[in-house]
């Protein structure tokens, strides 16, 4: 029986170790890339609470670096895109993170999102409506 509980405590750990590295492994700057041009489209500042939910503010525009959100509601109606956050309330959920909210300045529309780390050590970002049948995935990479 002794043995019994030290293999479950050392599973335990091992996967309470992975998913803090995975979380580790997500905060910090990403590179998102446009999906029409495939081109560097801006720099997110990725970082997670300490309850663990992770969001993102823009940090760098490679294009109109100057923007505004004129098509935003709200709070962030007319504030620059640089500085804003767009990402939030990721919170951990099996081998990605769920439950979240995305904004595109482009548009000033707000969408579910959610996202994973892959094997590669990209990061796929889902901004969806309902179920995410509806929505796009982009790639981003880490800067």
């Amino acid at each position: 029986m002794n043995g019994m509980v030290k293999k479950s405590a050392l599973v335990l750990l091992a996967s309470l170790v992975s998913a803090s590295a995975l979380a580790a492994g997500v905060a910090g700057t990403w590179k998102t890339i446009d999906d029409e041009t495939k081109q560097p489209k801006a720099l997110v500042q990725i970082s997670e609470s300490a309850t663990g939910e992770l969001s993102g503010k823009i940090v760098k525009l490679f294009n109109k670096p100057d923007a505004v959100c004129d098509a935003c509601e709200g709070a962030n109606k007319g504030k620059p895109v640089v500085g804003m956050n767009m990402l939030w309330g990721l919170k951990k959920e099996g081998n990605g993170w769920d439950g979240g909210k995305i904004l595109d300045p482009k548009t000033g529309k707000i969408y579910s999102a959610k996202m994973k780390l892959t094997a590669d050590n990209k990061l796929e970002v889902r901004g969806f409506i309902g179920m995410a049948l509806l929505g796009r995935t982009q790639t981003w990479v880490r800067d």
